[in-house]
């Protein structure tokens, strides 16, 4: 338990350390637009669900892109869910295309940025094409990196853009959230020449950013050794390192190992239960428990949950809605 807690004013550890006032306002926003549907089962159960499903991470099912990314809770929760929405993918073995990616997390979140998903495949392919294929799990891990660390990347590239034009450590400067908004886009362009830097002046920098960065970062001690493999790196190896990381992954804690990524107990049990229901449902035809497996998507495709998305998911462990997007 952290004992910094204690030290802040009670305001700041509602906003700063659980964003308990942004899910609050959250959820009365959502109870004032959707009042008639809400209060027939009672405010108090309203509220006790909805933060049951914060606690259990389905709160950001079906939700726009601002709200998932709100919190490091809920990109956390995000990212997760796709992995248990579409493992199937990476057991099967599929290698999808940046687009094909797109269209799953969009599946997810109706507004999920393009820009993000092409970012993360160029950590992925460094050299190659970025509209080649990519394997389930190259792209997850990858993902997790970009999309949690958001914030902490765009302000690294900004530093190795600095290192890669000369300037000395005592000269770079820990960019400030309006210069990362200015030049991470221009950097991230010319960093697509894999030119390198020095990991030990890197590694330096880097430490110094996570010192002042208010925004989530891996710790100095997994930068550091992840700069310690090598004397010179270049900016997407640099990300693709951490992608590798463990106790980067393990900090984060939304996946489980990669040796672990394609084994759900839980969602195979759901999954077999389905199946059984449909093979001895009264509307199953002759041929079969594999009509019922084509015709599952349709009773509750996400796509159709859109529709219901701002609806809070009532059952806290959300099961029903991974499986249906697993099942695609």
């Amino acid at each position: 338990m952290n004992s910094d807690r204690f030290a802040l004013s009670v305001d700041d550890y509602l906003a700063a350390e659980t964003n308990v006032l942004l899910y609050l306002n959250d959820a009365v926003t959502q109870l004032l637009e959707h009042k008639e549907e809400y209060t027939q089962f009672g405010v108090g159960r309203y509220f006790a669900e909805y933060f049951n499903s914060v606690k259990n991470g389905n709160h950001v099912l079906f939700r726009e892109f601002n709200y998932i990314k709100a919190t490091p809770h809920n990109r956390a929760s995000f990212i997760r869910i796709f992995w248990r929405s579409f493992r199937q993918i990476g057991k099967n073995g599929d290698l999808l295309a940046a687009m094909e990616y797109i269209s799953l997390l969009q599946l997810l979140c109706p507004d999920f940025p393009t820009e993000m998903v092409q970012n993360t495949a160029r950590i992925v392919l460094i050299d190659d094409a970025v509209d080649s294929p990519m394997s389930f799990s190259d792209f997850l891990y990858s993902f997790q990196i970009k999309f949690y660390f958001e914030e902490f990347l765009d302000s690294v590239s900004v530093i190795y853009q600095d290192l890669l034009s000369g300037k000395s450590p005592n000269t770079v400067i820990v960019p400030t959230s309006s210069s990362v908004e200015q030049l991470s886009s221009l950097a991230e362009d010319e960093l697509e020449v894999q030119e390198a830097v020095d990991s030990a002046i890197f590694a330096e920098c880097i430490e110094a950013l996570c010192e002042r960065f208010k925004h989530s970062h891996p710790s100095p001690s997994a930068v550091r050794e992840i700069l310690e493999n090598s004397q010179r790196v270049s900016f997407y190896g640099f990300l693709m390192a951490m992608a590798k990381s463990e106790n980067i992954n393990q900090d984060i804690g939304a996946l489980p190992n990669k040796s672990e990524l394609l084994l759900d107990p839980e969602m195979d049990q759901e999954l077999e239960r389905l199946i059984a229901q449909i093979s001895i449902s009264p509307t199953s035809n002759s041929s079969g428990s594999a009509t019922g497996l084509k015709e599952l998507p349709k009773k509750a495709s996400p796509r159709k949950s859109l529709h219901h998305r701002k609806r809070i998911e009532m059952e806290s462990d959300g099961s029903t809605e991974e499986t249906d997007s697993s099942e695609n």
